[in-house]
C-alpha cells in the first residue's frame, strides 16, 4: 500500500496495513519554524466512502448514555473548545475548517481562525472545507451522535498558524479543551522536545488542556503533539491484536497513550476524549464534584479522572517502572466512570509525614479514614533538600458480604511546570495498613502520571500513599490531582413469577452479564442476554426462568 507524500512518491507503509481501513495520502506542510526550524504537519487522509459507518460513535460504549440519562443537562453547556485541523493540500485558502452542516451544528457556533485572519462565517476566505474536520467535529460536537452537544463555541483553527502563533507565541484564546487530530512525523527528539516544550508551557500558563491523537501506525511510537507532558494522547481501541501507535516515547521512555477510545483511527478516537473533558470540566464547574469548582476543573484533576475510569482490556498490563499500557494507556475511556468518580467528592489526605530520603514509609497507624471509596482530591506535597514528603489516604475497604473481594484504581498526575525541562519526581504506592506489606506501586522517575490498578483486593484498611522526592527537584513543592476507587460489585437473583430478575449496580460501568446453562468444564459462558434497564442506580435484567441458563456472571470488559 503506497502512500503519497507531497512530492514524494511510492513510500510504503507496511504497519498501516493491519488497520481496517485504506490510507489514500499523507500531506506535508512545511512552513512551521519555531526557533527557525522548519517542521512538517501530517494528516492521514482515510478512505470514507469504503466504510461508511467508519465514524460512528457507540456512546454506550464509551458511558455517555448512561451519563446523560442519569445527570441533568450535562451536554458541555458554557465550555470553549478548541480544534486545530491540518491543512489536508496546499491550496489557498489553506483546507481545515469544519463545515457546519456536515457535522450537525449551528453555523454561529464556529469562529475560523488561519494566517489568512478569522470569520464568523462558513464559507469564508480565510480557509476551505475539510471533511476530516467535517467528521472530526461531528464527534466532538454533533448536535446528533456528538458527546459534547451543547458547547459556547468552538475555534476551528488551522493547525500551522496554531502552533506558530498560539501555542508557540503563547497567545491566549480562552479555550480549556483543545482537541488536535493531527500528528508531526517524522520528527527527531530534539525536535520531539522543543514541541512538547512549548505545548507544556501553554497549558501551564493558560490552563489549557491538548487532548491529542497518538498516531495510526501500530507499533510505531506515539507522535508530537500528543508526547507532551501536560496533555492527554490518545490511542485507538481495535482489538487485541490491531492497535494504534504505541509508547513509550522517544525521548525518555514515557508511558503515552494516555487513553484509548473505541475507533479505527486516533483522529476519531480523540473527539471521544475531549468530548468527555468538557462534559466533565462542565460538571466541576457547576459543582457536581462539590463546592470547590477550580480544583474540580483543573487539568490535572480532567485527566486523572478520565484516566481513572478507563476500564481495562482483558490484556492491559503495566509495571512499577511503567504506569499505563503501552497501547492502551489507562485503559478504554468511559466518561461515567470519571463523572461517578468526580462525583464522590473531594477528599484530602489523612496525615502528611517526611521521611529521610530513600527511607522506608510504611503506613503510619492514623486513625483517620476517608469516608468515600470512590473520588479525588486536589492538593500538595512537599519534600525537603534530604527528605521525601509522604501524603497518606487511609481506606476502610469493606462490605456486608465478608467474602467480597475489590478492585483498586488510583491515578495521580502533575504538570510539567511552565519553563522547566524536568518534572517533579512523584510517586503513588498502596500498603496494607494493618501488615505493612507493599500491595502495589507506581514509581516512575520519568513520567508525570502514576497509575495503579489491583483487582482481587481482600478486605481490609489500606493507606494510598503520594509520595514527592526529595533532594535534586524542580520545587520543593507540587500540586497534584488523585482520583480514586475501590469497588465490589455484586450480583443479585431474585424470582419474579416465572422469570428471574438479576440486579447489580451502574457503577462502576462497564461489566457484561453473562450465563452459561451449567459449570461443566469446560463451561460456555454467553452474552446472549436482554440488554439491561437502568432503575434506581441499578441494572436490571430478566430473564425466563425456563429458559435453560442457571449460572450468571459479571464480566468487564
Amino acid at each position: 500500500m503506497a502512500i503519497r507524500f507531497e512530492g514524494f512518491e511510492g513510500f510504503e507503509c507496511e504497519q498501516a496495513q493491519n488497520l481496517p481501513f485504506r490510507a489514500e495520502e499523507m500531506h506535508f506542510k512545511s512552513n512551521w519554524r519555531p526557533g527557525g526550524r522548519t517542521r512538517a504537519l501530517v494528516w492521514f487522509v482515510v478512505s470514507s466512502c469504503l466504510f461508511p459507518n467508519l465514524y460512528a460513535v457507540d456512546l454506550d460504549v464509551i458511558g455517555v448514555t448512561l451519563l446523560q440519562s442519569t445527570t441533568t443537562n450535562l451536554d458541555g453547556s458554557g465550555i470553549r473548545a478548541g480544534q486545530p485541523e491540518a491543512d489536508i493540500d496546499t491550496n489557498q485558502p489553506p483546507t481545515f475548517e469544519v463545515d457546519p452542516a456536515a457535522a450537525g451544528v449551528s453555523a454561529n457556533l464556529i469562529t475560523y481562525k488561519s494566517s489568512l485572519g478569522s470569520s464568523t462565517n462558513y464559507p469564508n476566505l480565510v480557509g476551505g472545507p475539510s471533511w476530516h474536520a467535517s467528521q472530526v467535529g461531528g464527534i466532538f460536537y454533533g448536535l446528533s451522535g456528538g458527546i459534547a452537544t451543547n458547547l459556547a463555541s468552538v475555534d476551528n483553527f488551522e493547525a500551522n498558524y496554531f502552533i506558530n502563533s498560539v501555542v508557540g507565541g503563547l497567545l491566549a484564546v480562552n479555550d480549556p479543551v483543545v482537541n488536535q487530530s493531527f500528528i508531526d512525523y517524522p520528527v527527531t527528539v530534539p525536535q520531539q522536545q522543543m514541541l512538547d516544550s512549548a505545548y507544556d508551557n501553554y497549558a501551564a500558563k493558560f490552563h489549557t488542556l491538548f487532548v491529542s491523537g497518538a498516531g495510526n501506525a501500530g507499533g510505531v511510537p506515539v507522535s508530537p503533539p500528543s508526547t507532551c507532558y501536560n496533555g492527554i494522547s490518545v490511542g485507538a481501541y481495535i482489538d487485541a491484536v490491531n492497535y494504534s501507535s504505541v509508547g513509550p516515547t522517544l525521548d525518555n521512555g514515557r508511558a503515552k497513550p494516555d487513553i484509548t477510545a473505541p475507533s479505527n483511527a486516533t483522529s476519531f478516537s480523540t473527539p471521544q476524549v475531549s468530548g468527555a473533558a468538557a462534559l466533565l470540566l462542565q460538571a466541576g464547574l457547576r459543582g457536581d464534584g462539590g463546592i470547590d469548582t477550580n480544583s474540580a476543573s483543573d487539568i490535572r484533576t480532567l485527566k486523572a479522572l478520565l484516566l481513572n475510569g478507563a476500564i481495562k482490556p482483558v490484556d492491559w498490563t503495566n509495571g512499577p517502572a511503567s504506569p499505563l499500557d503501552a497501547r492502551y494507556g489507562a485503559g478504554v475511556l468511559n466518561v461515567f466512570n470519571s463523572y461517578e468518580q468526580l462525583a464522590g467528592g473531594k477528599h484530602g489526605y489523612i496525615v502528611s509525614m517526611s521521611v529521610s530520603t530513600n527511607s522506608p514509609h510504611p503506613p503510619t497507624g492514623a486513625a483517620g479514614t476517608l469516608t468515600a471509596l470512590s473520588g479525588w482530591d486536589f492538593n500538595t506535597s512537599s519534600s525537603a533538600a534530604k527528605t521525601n514528603g509522604v501524603n497518606h489516604y487511609y481506606f476502610n475497604v469493606t462490605n456486608a458480604s465478608s467474602q467480597a473481594l475489590f478492585t483498586a484504581t488510583a491515578t495521580l498526575v502533575w504538570n510539567r511546570q511552565q519553563n522547566q525541562t524536568d518534572i517533579n519526581h512523584l510517586d503513588l504506592f498502596l500498603y496494607d495498613a494493618a501488615t505493612s506489606n507493599l500491595i502495589a506501586s507506581s514509581a516512575s522517575s520519568v513520567d508525570n502520571v502514576e497509575h495503579l490498578f489491583v483487582p482481587q483486593l481482600p478486605q481490609g484498611r489500606y493507606d494510598l500513599q503520594v509520595l514527592k522526592h526529595g533532594g535534586a527537584t524542580v520545587t520543593y513543592q507540587e500540586t497534584y490531582a488523585l482520583a480514586f476507587e475501590f469497588f465490589s460489585v455484586s450480583l443479585n437473583i431474585a424470582p419474579s413469577g416465572t422469570n428471574a430478575t438479576i440486579t447489580w449496580p451502574i457503577y462502576p460501568a462497564g461489566f457484561v452479564l453473562e450465563s452459561a446453562t451449567d459449570l461443566a468444564s469446560p463451561a460456555v459462558w454467553s452474552t446472549n442476554n436482554p440488554s439491561p434497564l437502568v432503575t434506581n442506580g441499578q441494572n436490571t435484567v430478566t430473564l425466563d426462568a425456563s429458559g435453560g441458563s442457571q449460572f450468571f456472571r459479571l464480566s468487564r470488559p
